[in-house]
């Protein structure tokens, strides 16, 4: 995932707001991840953490996905309130995954404080490009075309049920 310069300078000026007299207490802050390595929310923890060193001292960027990112954020929210551990949460874990799961393990409302939006991820659609050309879809129209005349037979990616991607898929389907 490729950064914007003003998303490495908002990181560094969330960073800095949050106080310079964290550096000096000592404490480590642990931002969980609720998902795996790699992704976009991992990306960008890592860069806010490096910015944050200076302000805040030590941030440890701690992975611990699962149950569409239920179990980090539950592991932040039953934490001991003293801002050493946060989350970085998303649409997923904070409003779509209330919707999803019958019962949650924390309240996303009541358990979190927010900080500040961080980063903005949009949802693109991409096809691989010599199925496009052999299907003859070289254009939205056509692939919703494509779709309606042969039902069943276009597959898509997604993060992950409830995710942000497989919502959008499901949207658009419907």
């Amino acid at each position: 995932m490729k950064l914007q310069r003003r998303d490495v300078l908002r990181l560094a000026l969330a960073a800095a707001a949050a106080g310079p007299a964290r550096a000096q207490t000592g404490n480590t802050i642990r931002l969980v991840v609720p998902y795996p390595p790699g992704g976009p929310l991992d990306t960008i923890a890592r860069v806010l953490a490096a910015a944050a060193k200076d302000s805040l001292g030590n941030v440890v960027v701690e992975n611990r996905p699962g149950a569409g990112g239920n179990l980090g954020a539950d592991l932040v929210a039953k934490a001991k309130p003293d801002g050493n551990t946060i989350v970085m949460g998303a649409v997923a874990t904070h409003a779509i995954n209330p919707w999803l799961y019958a019962k949650m393990p924390y309240d996303a409302q009541r358990d979190f404080t927010p900080l500040t939006l961080v980063a903005q991820v949009p949802n693109v659609l991409v096809m691989n490009a010599e199925t496009a050309a052999r299907l003859k879809i070289a254009a939205l129209a056509d692939l919703v075309a494509y779709a309606k005349t042969h039902p069943g037979r276009l597959n898509y990616g997604s993060g992950g049920n409830g995710s942000a991607g497989h919502l959008a898929g499901e949207m658009f389907k419907a």
